[in-house]
This record gives structure tokens, sequence and C-alpha cells, in this order.
């Protein structure tokens, strides 16, 4: 082969090696995990894999900054909630002395061959009290407890349910129609659930936003492409 032929030949790949880099996208930018209780914190957030159930497969979680991540998640198709992968934020005050708790978020999800919800769950400080909202959802899933009530709240209508899991209760928001972005305001919704007297005066912990699955079969990527809490 003649130096010519073989500098053609070099050039030719290194173009293809820059196309095929230019086209992987920039996932794990920052930090990843396959690790089942894998955490990371940057600025006020903390990213957890938290695979929690039983019967799980492999998944990863990956993040471009603490506002863009999302996992990898292969989960089989059985019954119960196998991780929820999540972005938390600390608010730490009573629901009388809140400025602002809100969130708005953008997510790319799975459709088909799954069971999961986009929820945030929304925590009082000593756990007793969970408020879960329900963005979307898709495959076999659905709320603890019973039917309570209908309403709009918050930015978004909602059918409301309420139960005990045997550890605390739980208040779940379930959106009407799913969406995949949007504005919430959460402390509308803190302050709606007060008013009914599910209880009090509470100091809100952890707020946070992520995926509960329960299966993906084959591998999914539920995909974060921003988000925020703002808890003033």
């Amino acid at each position: 082969m003649s130096r010519t032929v073989r500098r053609v030949l070099t050039a030719l790949l290194l173009t293809v090696g820059m196309a095929v880099a230019t086209a992987t996208p920039a996932q794990a930018a920052v930090w990843w995990s396959s690790d089942r209780w894998g955490t990371w914190s940057s600025g006020g957030y903390t990213l957890y894999n938290n695979i929690w159930g039983s019967g799980y497969g492999p998944q990863t979680i990956w993040a471009n900054s603490a506002t863009n991540w999302g996992v990898w998640a292969n989960h089989p198709n059985t019954g119960g909630i196998k991780s929820y992968p999540n972005q938390t934020r600390w608010s730490g005050k009573k629901i009388s002395a809140l400025g602002t708790l809100s969130s708005t978020f953008n997510v790319t999800v799975p459709t088909s061959g799954v069971a999961f919800t986009t929820v945030y769950d929304v925590w009082s400080s000593d756990n007793q009290h969970e408020i879960m909202l329900w963005m979307n959802k898709y495959g076999a899933v659905g709320p603890l407890g019973t039917l309570q009530t209908s309403a709009s709240v918050g930015g978004h209508s909602w059918q409301i349910y309420r139960g005990h899991n045997g550890g605390n209760h739980v208040y779940s928001f379930v959106r009407t129609s799913n969406t995949s972005s949007g504005t919430v305001d959460i402390k509308a919704i803190v302050n709606w659930v007060k008013n009914r007297g599910w209880f009090g005066d509470v100091t809100i912990g952890n707020v946070q936003l992520g995926y509960e699955i329960t299966s993906s079969s084959g591998g999914k990527d539920f995909i974060t492409n921003s988000a925020t809490i703002t808890a003033t």
C-alpha cells in the first residue's frame, strides 16, 4: 500500500470516528453510578439511584448537572416497585413560613413496555406524611388508598387519593392527563392538604422529583431534560 493511500485511509477513519463521537449523547459528563444506593450532591440537590424494591434488575443513573440527569433501567415485568431514582432538595420550613415552594420540569420518558410514574414526593420532615404528585403514568400502576375528591390546585387538575402504607400517611395527587413538562406550585398543594385537616402546620422536609419504576424490561431511558426545585 502506498503512503498516499495510507494517508487517505487514515484521514477517512479519523473523519468517521469524529462523526460517531459527535453523534454520541454527552450523558454522564459529570457523574454516573450503577450502585444500588449511588448518590451525588451538587448545588443544593442530591441525586439518588435508589433501587429500594425487590426483584430488581440493573439500573444506571447519570448526570450532566444536578438538574439534567436520567437513568437507564432494565427491571423485569413483575409486580412491585423496584426503584425511585430521584432529584432531592431540602425545604426545612413549616408550611406557614414557606416563601416559595415550586418546581419546573421537562422529561422524556418511554410510553410503552413499561410500568412507572413520573412523580414528586413531598415529605414532612418527620417522614410521617408523604404527598405524591403523579405527573404522568404508564402501564399497570396506581396510587395507594381510596379516592377522596377531584380538585384543581397548584396549576394542575387531579384525582386525589388518601391512604397509609404501614409507615406513613400518603396523599396521592394523580394528574387527570399525562404531561411531560410544566410548573407545579407545591406550596399551594401542601396548603390544600393542611386546610383539609389531614395534617397540621408540619415542617416540609425533602422535596423530590423522580421515576417510580415497576418494570422496564429490555432497558429503558428516563431522562430529566431539566428540573428545578425552588424552596425559600
